[in-house]
């Protein structure tokens, strides 16, 4: 694969934060680059706005200043598309409308040549459909950056039904040679990153909407016990309400209204409301200068038991808690199982503490119980959750509060809730996944990689479920689905696929 020469030109199209990203990697990269915007006067603006990030670099000694000075003598705004004759790629970042990108690219091949790569930024509309009207349809590619596009990483090289290998070998190559990330996908809905990453914010805004648990204690508990760099709600109101709705409500649609895309309709009220996040000033949270940041729910300060009781071997993911337990000076007794396939602990007050399988707590009424929450990593998270039956006393609550505190954790209580927060969400990241590598959407190596670059995520969801055991994730789903009957829970055929293949050869 070779890629696009530095000599050779390079012309962004769309002048707004998304095409100056991209127009300062091409230009940081060594090309000349162009960049025109149909609003008269915005390219000049754009073109200043890179430069000064430029100086501001250089300032920062990231930078050296001769670097800085040849960069801008090679960027150049044009005024008309006539202008971007000569390029050897053009990578547009105008509106989300199949209309309006369409209309460029028809104008784009009257200008430049027939070995012009062109590309596409777009997030959520079908490469092919772009790619359509053309009379050249197998040069036009996808070429979806992340905002903001000179800090993040990835790339998704998007192959639409037309589009030659060749072109989509030389966008790879090229985004490669930018210093990026590249990872190929097909032209399905969401590509990789927005079909895969759906649940994070769909399973948290379901949980506001059970009224479960409030948004900050939601936020927190997916960042200190699930690892995640950013919880949905703050990470929403960053994102901005409407483009992260629209982009939910466009892979709903592309999918057929299929139900695990389900969008929310509290967010949905967000948007009708105007309260968009940081740059309304108000969305989830209030971001008004001096506003209090609210405090998720964390449980006081409570006595830990003297030791707890081991029924069995508890699931894959929670298996290390006995050794933690011990470890903090409370006695551990182990004895045999006397129901159900996977381990439990047992409270001095009798009540079932394990970790949650997709069922609420209240479904095993008759035995006081009291779920634990999925973590990334036992040893080394900061908070846990927990759901407690209504046959669970106070006391069975605080013993189980106490004996996560004596492991150095914090402790969220939240209301009784099918799945709780971490495990619902990473099992349907894995199951998303999961389809997506059996429907040939990328590679398991690109889908997790883009996971990791693209969104931030601290494991890929493939490798997650394999940590977590994929049998463990079906039978957990497979419980959710229970609860929740309609689909949006149901284990694809993938990941049961996968998770049969393992339990045949452990009975092999």
């Amino acid at each position: 694969m070779t890629a696009i020469e530095p000599e050779r030109t390079v012309s962004v199209v769309g002048a707004g934060a998304m095409g100056q990203g991209i127009a300062q990697v091409a230009l940081v990269a060594g090309h000349p680059v162009r960049l025109y915007d149909a609003v008269p006067g915005r390219a000049e603006e754009a073109a200043e706005a890179v430069v000064a990030r430029l100086d501001r670099l250089v300032a920062k000694g990231r930078m050296p200043a001769a670097r800085r000075d040849a960069a801008r003598e090679r960027l150049r705004p044009v005024a008309e598309l006539a202008g971007l004759a000569g390029s050897a790629l053009v990578i547009e970042a105008v509106v989300e409308r199949l209309d309006v990108k369409q209309r460029l690219f028809n104008e784009l091949e009257a200008v430049v040549g027939d070995g012009c790569l062109l590309a596409t930024n777009t997030s959520s509309l079908p490469v092919t459909a772009v790619a359509g009207p053309l009379r050249r349809p197998g040069r036009l590619v996808g070429m979806h950056f992340f905002n903001p596009a000179p800090l993040l990483p990835l790339v998704e090289v998007v192959s639409g039904h037309a589009t030659d290998p060749a072109a989509a070998d030389v966008a790879y190559a090229t985004a490669a040679a930018w210093g990026k990330t590249p990872v190929r996908c097909a032209d399905t809905p969401g590509f990789v990153v927005n079909r895969v990453a759906r649940p994070f914010y769909a399973e948290a805004f379901r949980v506001l909407e059970e009224r479960a648990a409030d948004p900050a204690t939601v936020d927190a508990v997916l960042r200190g016990s699930g690892g995640f760099a950013m919880g949905p709600f703050e990470l929403t109101d960053l994102i901005g309400q409407d483009v992260n709705e629209a982009v939910t409500r466009s892979v709903y649609e592309a999918f057929f209204h299929s139900p695990k895309f389900t969008p929310s309709l509290a967010q949905r009220r967000l948007v009708e409301a105007g309260l968009l996040g940081r740059k309304s000033g108000r969305g989830w949270y209030d971001h008004a200068e001096g506003a209090e940041r609210p405090e998720p729910r964390t449980a006081a300060s409570e006595k830990a038991p003297g030791s707890v009781v081991l029924h069995g071997e508890l699931p894959p993911p929670a298996a290390v808690l006995p050794e933690l337990i011990e470890a903090a000076g409370i006695g551990v007794t182990r004895v045999e199982p006397d129901y159900g396939d996977y381990g439990h602990l047992v409270l001095p007050g009798g009540a079932r503490l394990t970790l949650t399988e997709g069922y609420a707590a209240a479904s095993e009424a008759a035995q006081p119980n009291i779920y634990v929450d999925l973590a990334l990593d036992y040893r080394r998270c900061e908070r846990v959750a927990l759901a407690a039956s209504p046959t669970a006393s106070p006391a069975d609550v605080r013993a189980a509060t106490g004996l996560f505190q004596a492991l150095g954790k914090r402790v969220s209580v939240i209301d009784d809730v099918p799945g709780m927060i971490v495990a619902r969400t990473v099992a349907l990241l894995v199951d998303l996944a999961e389809d997506a590598a059996g429907r040939g959407v990328a590679s398991r190596e690109d889908i997790d990689t883009a996971m990791r670059l693209g969104v931030n995520y601290p494991r890929g969801p493939l490798g997650w479920g394999r940590e977590l055991d994929v049998e463990w994730v079906r039978r957990f789903l497979q419980n959710m689905e229970f609860e929740y009957p309609g689909g949006r829970y149901a284990p694809s055929q993938p990941l049961r696929r996968r998770a049969a293949v393992k339990e045949s050869l452990l009975q092999s």
